[in-house]
């Protein structure tokens, strides 16, 4: 994956042959089914509120995940917060929102969002879709003074969701 990226940042996590690949913090090596279904087996509920006619005032639902990410010779496990800066200065709330048939359907690639969205596997219940390429409510981009520049594949665990949603 590549990371420190300087530019603002649309999903946070995408699978490497998506299509949104160039607009993500991370790059993933897992396809969103493959993502989507690691995160039921780890005993995650997805939403599946999310669709393309309620996309701009609906906050996804599902599990909420806590997401850390970590590297060769980081001091500790990073939570996402620490390693993206939202520029309102709110907390990413992320959830297992679901949307396999659409991710599938759209070949985003996207598997972590940084607003509710109705394609990514996973989205920021913070914000509503369109908050950061539509609206420009806020602005993400990655904490370059955590993030090391990575250009090979690193590691980014997620911790068993939380099963209450």
């Amino acid at each position: 994956m590549v990371v420190s990226s300087p530019m603002t940042l649309v999903t946070v996590l995408c699978f490497k042959d998506g299509s949104n690949g160039h607009k993500s913090l991370f790059m993933g090596y897992a396809t969103p089914k493959a993502f989507y279904e690691a995160l039921k087996e780890a005993g995650g509920t997805p939403g599946e509120n999310m669709t393309m006619d309620n996309k701009e005032t609906t906050h996804v639902t599902g599990s909420k995940l806590d997401i850390s990410v970590n590297w060769q010779g980081a001091a500790k496990a990073y939570s996402f917060d620490e390693v993206i800066v939202d520029s309102n200065g709110k907390k990413l709330d992320m959830r297992f929102g679901g949307n396999l048939t659409a991710a599938e359907e759209k070949k985003t690639g996207c598997l972590v969002c940084l607003d509710s969205c109705p394609v990514g596997i996973v989205s920021n219940a913070t914000y509503t879709y369109g908050a950061v390429e539509k609206r420009g409510e806020v602005k993400f981009k990655g904490n370059a003074s955590v993030l090391p520049r990575i250009t090979r594949r690193q590691r980014l665990p997620l911790k068993s969701p939380n099963k209450a949603g």
